[in-house]
């Protein structure tokens, strides 16, 4: 059957199992959102406030869930909107499809109305970016960028669709199996698959000699140390990351991206690594003599000084990207590959072992945590946690993001929705939108007062579609983590940091119909979060804390993860 370009494109998102796309129209992408409308029983829209937003809602979609995320936008700054959303996708490793409309090709290179090279500004931050000049390629390239953003390590792909080849016709056949996935051609990037059946054998080949070394260096470890990261997560390793902490009896540690996949009830699980890991997970790390890494890598803020980073341990680290190994850290041992699959082959070749002394030791490092009667940020967090243990957690970044980190007891994967790679503020109430309509049942988002001013025009959106977001905003009338800098190593001189100016978060909520409530006491909290989660409605809870208020432990910029400036 013809059908024009627009048509083949929300036939090919349906065809790749998408409910719902996160946008905000324009005109370079009026035959999209016109066929859209056609189709609207059988694919989904949310209107977003703002283009940004709406791909941080794709993206935090695509965590919870694991399918990847759909996101479209018109033309020039309706698709510059979007580059921040992009890059945060592509820093966290979140598989989503970015559509762009543009505008005629004949236009291209005039500087017309609302024209921007976005394939070109976007090349840096995505997986594999698409411009298509031709319709009779359209359905080919929408399923391909789905598989590449999908596979071995995910992250976004862009495709940007002229507008006359939105309205040009052709033929158009639906793909159903085998024929979803087109063949790629030498052109595109390599692609890193789950190897299954005889490319299994022929992988378990290749790297025989690798899990043979790795099996020796696990056997004669005194002191292991697990340390994964959200690479666990996304192959669905959660299981095999268990079994093997038990099997070589480790301690394990987590980067900020990896919280959740093994549950922090669990003895071994010591909690985050880096800058503001806990004294416990810090330690530990410095006085093993054998670090299992497995789907991390090794950001600057795991690390402080690399130079001083586990100095004593030999270091064996399973990676899907290859492009991650000996990059900030060096190896003793690497293998590359899908770290479910990887844990899959070394597993049964290694024997059950006893540390019953380094245990004792890594599981004493834990601090303890004081009781008093200030209002303060970890007993929200932790009531929070004893209220709805299971809930999904989104955040923006700052002072808040790191005090969920460390005390919000994260039991399951998929549970913390966060911007680690590119820390971005006003992540948070987009994602959560995501999440909330992926899972339909209450989210939290965690914010500050800074980053919720960057993205409060999306309380409209979660009014008008009643998303079950419940907002706990941590309000110190400050940018909190920039000023505990300023404080530690500025001598005190708050340059623009202290927010000392609207908006009344009470009225604003009001203003868009949501109910709100201002606490400043754990009773007071505790009341309002009980009947923020019976409501099933959005509902905003404004936490007063002091100015001051730090996040500990910290270890500063550039210094050993063991030197701590602030307990």
């Amino acid at each position: 059957m013809k059908l024009c370009g627009a048509a083949i494109l929300i036939e090919c998102l349906i065809e790749q199992g998408t409910e719902t796309i996160f946008g905000f129209p324009g005109g370079a992408v009026l035959p999209i959102y016109d066929e859209l409308y056609k189709r609207s029983d059988r694919i989904g829209h949310v209107l977003t406030a703002h283009e940004q937003h709406a791909g941080h809602a794709a993206d935090g979609y695509a965590r919870v869930t694991g399918k990847t995320g759909v996101c479209l936008a018109t033309s020039g700054p309706g698709a510059t909107n979007l580059v921040t959303a992009i890059a945060t996708a592509y820093m966290d490793s979140t598989p989503t499809v970015f559509i762009t409309g543009n505008v005629p090709q004949s236009l291209m290179g005039t500087d017309s109305f609302q024209e921007a090279d976005i394939s070109g500004i976007t090349m840096p931050i995505t997986k594999h970016n698409y411009m298509v000049t031709d319709v009779r390629k359209l359905a080919d390239t929408i399923r391909e960028a789905f598989f590449i953003a999908a596979t071995g390590r995910p992250g976004p792909v862009l495709v940007d669709i002229p507008k006359d080849v939105q309205i040009a016709e052709t033929d158009y056949v639906p793909a159903t199996g085998d024929a979803l996935i087109p063949p790629l051609s030498a052109s595109h990037p390599t692609v890193q698959l789950r190897p299954v059946g005889a490319a299994l054998e022929r992988y378990k080949l290749r790297v025989e000699p690798y899990v043979a070394r790795a099996v020796e260096l696990v056997q004669n470890a005194e002191r292991p140390l697990i340390y994964y990261g959200g690479g666990i997560i996304l192959s669905g390793a959660e299981q095999e990351l268990l079994e093997l902490a038990e099997r070589i009896d480790a301690p394990v540690v987590s980067s900020l991206m990896g919280l959740g996949a093994l549950s922090e009830a669990n003895p071994r699980m010591l909690g985050m690594l880096g800058m503001h890991g806990t004294h416990a997970a810090n330690i530990a790390m410095q006085r093993c003599d054998l670090l299992v890494a497995i789907g991390v890598r090794f950001s600057d803020r795991a690390l402080g000084n690399a130079a001083a980073f586990a100095p004593n341990a030999k270091v064996l680290h399973i990676d899907i990207d290859r492009a991650e190994i000996n990059k900030n850290v060096t190896t003793t041992l690497h293998i590359t590959g899908d770290a479910r699959t990887v844990l899959g082959l070394l597993l049964p070749r290694l024997e059950q072992k006893e540390h019953p002394v380094w245990m004792h030791q890594a599981q004493s490092m834990a601090e303890e945590h004081l009781t008093n009667d200030l209002f303060e940020p970890r007993k929200i967090l932790r009531t929070m946690s004893d209220l709805a243990p299971d809930i999904t957690v989104a955040t923006d970044v700052g002072q808040h993001q790191m005090w969920t980190a460390q005390h919000f007891p994260f039991i399951r994967p998929h549970q913390l929705v966060t911007s680690g790679g590119l820390g971005t503020m006003g992540f948070g109430l987009g994602a959560a939108m995501g999440a909330a309509k992926a899972q339909g049942k209450p989210v939290v988002l965690v914010t500050g007062d800074g980053s919720f001013r960057m993205n409060l025009t999306e309380l409209s959106t979660i009014a008008y579609y009643q998303f079950p977001v419940i907002v706990v905003l941590f309000n110190n009338g400050t940018l909190g983590m920039v000023r505990q800098w300023q404080t530690l190593f500025f001598g005190k001189r708050y340059s623009q940091t202290t927010l000392d100016r609207g908006p009344d978060f009470m009225k604003l909520a009001d203003a868009y119909g949501i109910k709100s409530v201002r606490v400043d006491n754990v009773a007071a909290f505790e009341a309002a979060f009980r009947e923020a989660l019976t409501l099933g409605a959005p509902y905003l809870i404004e936490c007063m804390l002091d100015i001051d208020e730090m996040v500990a432990p910290m270890v500063a910029p550039g210094s050993p993860i063991d030197s701590f400036c602030l307990n």
